[in-house]
């Protein structure tokens, strides 16, 4: 699996996923009825943000992560970063390998530390894969988040120094 920066010609090979996975309503914050032009300036982040995608051996996109700092100020010295796999080629290593490559970059820019502000309780395959790279829930919003089959549910709050 290869991660490397997203460029331009990327993007409408992200949003077909990337728009179903926000339909869903069942791991992201982002409206359900999300515009091609609001997932764009949601995903697609200039410096000091990146935008990476992973590719399999056939040259396909398969996923997509966006990293940067999870505040400003004096709070920016901790990052963050989203990922998304298209479900059509979810459980191949994806996911696993645009979070340790966010990681590296996060380690490589000088952060301190990465921070998840809202990975959905239910969504166990990613507690599952962030807990595996050293993450910890630091706590969880109580129905933080309105799931479309499982009612209110828990938003964690997810954290790992670097």
């Amino acid at each position: 699996m290869l991660v490397r920066d997203a460029v331009a010609g990327d993007w409408p090979l992200i949003w077909p996923f990337l728009r179903a996975i926000c339909a869903g309503g069942e791991t992201f914050g982002y409206p359900v009825d999300i515009t091609e032009r609001q997932g764009e300036s949601f995903w697609m982040l200039a410096p000091p943000g990146r935008t990476v995608v992973a590719v399999d051996e056939t040259g396909a996109v398969v996923g997509t992560a966006k990293m940067n700092p999870n505040q400003m100020g004096n709070a920016a010295h901790v990052s963050s970063a989203s990922f998304m796999v298209d479900p059509a080629h979810a459980g191949r290593g994806a996911g696993r390998a645009l979070c340790v490559e966010a990681l590296r970059w996060a380690a490589e820019q000088g952060f301190r530390a990465m921070q998840f502000n809202a990975v959905v309780e239910t969504n166990t395959p990613a507690v599952r894969l962030y807990e595996s790279l050293g993450f910890r829930v630091l706590g969880t919003v109580p129905e933080g988040f309105r799931h479309p089959r499982h009612g209110y549910v828990g938003l964690h709050i997810m954290h790992r120094p670097l």
